[in-house]
């Protein structure tokens, strides 16, 4: 009897623990609609044990949901319409269905609006405009509807290149992990704007103590992110390729170091694109579109020095986003100009990619997100 009783304990423990490694999230996905491949926004079931993606659902008819993020309490998933004069959108979340349904629309203030982010309280969404060179804060309602009610912040001045530097141009706005400060580089100014968040008033940003840190002229920031430690901060520059490491605290970025990611004697556009730093904190992978097309891979030792360790090749065309799933076994690169979404193996010790078999075709995907599905 004893014997019995253990070996269905062993059986018991063995299933739970293929249970717990096989955990399914949400992948949300959003899309250029424009040239007539996609609808919207769809979402996946991701299986972190196979890397394995299968279609759940989709959006109504939404134009060109180019960025989007999820509310904290995944009741809600707000995205931007990427259009001239263009919007901010609410949609109700049911991550168990994946449905997505249409609320409310509100103005983005400005032209061609590229990111969203929503602070944890979901009181605003913060929006930036590329075209328009501006950003939003954007009242949340607490039924998780967007107000039209919102604070507008316009970027002044150019840089060097007079191609995409003529005039400012917002390309992302990101919290601080403790949700006080908002960071915002500006590719056509050559900075970092830094603002101060206080959600409980009505024009909630003000220009930090430190209200602006400047790069290289010329080199276009675009997306930034944060270690998970919170004391470093990494920068992409969209027209070099080149990666600026921070020391972070309170509202302040010291600039450590600048390495490129792009091949000694490359040629050709450089376009980079994304960045993100792998939930152990110990890689960074940045994404070059152009005529690279490569997901680069560094090291991040424990002081913050950044070491290339290696490149792949995202086995499509412009790679505008990419995200590693939370169990930080796998890398996911959109590839806008192909029409597809492949599935990396990431390799946690080196940190390098593997192709798997998985690979999904849907039109012009440039934003992958993550969710928990339950």
């Amino acid at each position: 009897m004893k014997t019995f009783i253990t070996l269905s304990l062993v059986i018991t423990t063995i299933l739970m623990a293929n249970a717990q490694s096989s955990k399914t999230y949400n992948l949300i996905v959003g899309t250029y609609t424009n040239p007539g491949k996609s609808n919207g926004m769809y979402v996946y079931t991701f299986n972190s044990e196979t890397g394995e993606l299968t279609y759940k659902a989709e959006s109504s008819a939404i134009k060109n949901p180019s960025f989007l993020t999820v509310s904290n309490d995944r009741k809600h998933v707000y995205a931007v319409s990427e259009v001239g004069d263009g919007s901010v959108n609410a949609f109700s979340y049911d991550p168990a269905s994946g449905k997505l349904e249409f609320v409310n629309s509100a103005p983005a203030g400005g032209n061609s609006p590229c990111y969203v982010s929503v602070d944890t309280k979901n009181k605003f969404a913060f929006v930036g405009n590329y075209g328009g060179g501006s950003l939003a804060a954007v009242p949340i309602n607490p039924d998780g509807s967007l107000s039209d009610k919102a604070q507008f912040i316009q970027h002044q001045g150019s840089s060097i290149n007079k191609g995409n530097q003529e005039k400012p141009h917002v390309h992302a706005t990101l919290l601080s992990k403790d949700g006080k400060y908002l960071f915002v580089p500006d590719l056509g100014t050559d900075k970092i704007n830094i603002y101060q968040v206080d959600a409980s008033k009505a024009q909630p940003l003000t220009p930090a103590s430190q209200a602006f840190v400047s790069v290289t002229a010329g080199s276009g920031p675009r997306h930034f992110t944060f270690h998970p430690n919170g004391k470093l901060a990494f920068l992409i520059q969209e027209i070099t390729g080149v990666v600026t490491a921070f020391e972070y605290s309170n509202g302040k970025l010291t600039a450590k170091e600048s390495v490129t990611l792009v091949s000694p004697g490359s040629t050709g556009r450089i376009d980079a694109a994304d960045i993100h730093v792998s939930p152990d904190g110990k890689f960074l992978y940045g994404s070059l579109r152009g005529d690279i097309n490569e997901i680069v891979i560094c090291s991040i030792d424990n002081g913050g020095k950044l070491t290339l360790a290696g490149r792949q090749s995202t086995l499509g065309k412009t790679p505008r986003n990419f995200a590693i799933d939370p169990t930080g076994k796998f890398l996911l690169v959109a590839n806008q100009n192909s029409d597809n979404i492949i599935v990396f193996k990431r390799d946690e010790k080196t940190g390098l990619l593997t192709g798997t078999v998985t690979k999904i075709s849907i039109g012009a995907p440039v934003c992958l997100v993550f969710s928990n599905s339950k």
